[in-house]
């Protein structure tokens, strides 16, 4: 889709600014579309479990066309966040359609003693969620403690700049993410900035609960909503200390690596 200029400047005048913070913070941010690159810098975390297949080049075919990713760096060079998005082409079918046939790419290794008998169900939003779709994952922030990224509010700042440069450059007809049980109910879909939140379960060969992920999502208008909004700012260190027990009680274990699995 092409972009009128205003609305580009506006684009780049709000990215940039959330960029500034970020690298005030610490954080390095790189954004690409060579995902055999991002496969290489996922190999290099033996803590974190195996990419995911729909952002893996060695599994399905990911590049500039359907995908970008995104990775954080710390004053050392460590890596210490990612997130990528993929495009969906859902036209004439529905995302319960998609999760049915290709569950196998979306399952968390080793949580059911059957994929091929397995299969995600609960939210009402799978049935109407069609057209252009992007797919948010892999989403993971290093804990570093109070003072650290995550305790001065970069977890929301790292996910709108996806969200911006995603809705810039394809204006889909919706977005979605799949988020553990446990942060759902902590509101991690409002720290990424989603404003849906469905619970959904994964039934096994004998309906048996394998594993619980709650659809997060958002439409067109909701997408619109959000880029109208000035995005937040980094919290000062003085900020967070007067605020420790929330913080940790919020972000303590936010990891949404496996909250978005693919």
């Amino acid at each position: 889709m092409s972009m009128f200029p205003s609305k580009l400047f506006e684009l780049t005048t709000r990215v940039s600014t959330i960029l500034h913070d970020l690298e005030g913070a610490g954080l390095r941010v790189e954004i690409g579309d060579d995902f055999a690159k991002y496969r290489s810098y996922r190999m290099q975390q033996p803590d974190r479990g195996s990419i995911y297949a729909m952002f893996d080049v060695a599994s399905s075919y990911i590049d500039g066309t359907n995908g970008f990713w995104i990775c954080a760096f710390n004053p050392s060079g460590e890596l210490v966040h990612t997130q990528a998005v993929r495009l969906l082409d859902l036209s004439g079918t529905s995302l319960a359609t998609h999760l049915h046939d290709h569950r196998h790419k979306y399952i968390t290794p080793n949580s059911t003693p059957d994929p091929d008998l397995t299969f995600y169900a609960g939210p009402e939003a799978l049935d109407t969620i069609t057209g252009n779709v992007c797919y948010h994952g892999d989403f993971w922030l290093r804990s570093s403690g109070l003072g650290g990224p995550r305790s001065l509010g970069a977890t929301s700042l790292l996910s709108r700049v996806l969200l911006e440069i995603m809705i810039g450059a394809w204006n889909p007809s919706f977005v979605f993410a799949l988020v553990p049980k446990q942060l759902a109910a902590k509101g991690a879909h409002l720290r990424y900035g989603y404003c849906h939140c469905e619970p959904g379960r994964w039934l096994g060969p004998d309906q048996q609960v394998t594993d619980e992920d709650h659809l997060i999502w958002m439409g067109a208008r909701d997408m619109a909503n959000l880029t109208m909004q000035t995005p937040q700012r980094i919290r000062s260190t003085a900020s967070v200390s007067a605020v420790q027990p929330t913080v940790q009680s919020v972000d303590g274990k936010a990891h949404l690596t496996a909250s978005v699995n693919v």
